[in-house]
């Protein structure tokens, strides 16, 4: 259960990745709003797993999604440029935040 806390609060790392960035410097009122409720689920649901889990797995997998997720939106949503080695570093920080998450413990 606490690695499923740890997803979803990565999922919404990316949601207040792309909202930090839709409100050009908190100047747009809604993803400003958006930005803050993604942030605040995030680091709840992340302080909450950490209850269970070690600090250095949970963490960097929940960077890991929130860097992926992100850039994966940017390139599919925001028209960030696409690339071979884009792609493949991506898949790297997938493989890396599955590894971590089979090596994490629970207390």
């Amino acid at each position: 259960m606490a690695w499923l806390l740890v997803v979803v609060a990565g999922l919404l790392e990316t949601g207040f990745a792309v909202c930090l960035k839709l409100s050009h410097g908190f100047t747009r009122l809604w993803p400003t709003i958006a930005f803050c409720a993604f942030a605040l689920g995030s680091f709840g649901l992340l302080t909450l797993a950490l209850k269970k889990l070690d600090v250095g797995p949970a963490y960097a997998v929940w960077t890991g999604i929130g860097a992926a997720g992100t850039a994966i939106y940017g390139m599919v949503f925001l028209g960030d440029l696409v690339s071979t080695l884009k792609i493949v570093s991506i898949t790297f920080v997938i493989v890396g935040v599955i590894g971590l998450q089979l090596s994490g413990s629970a207390h």
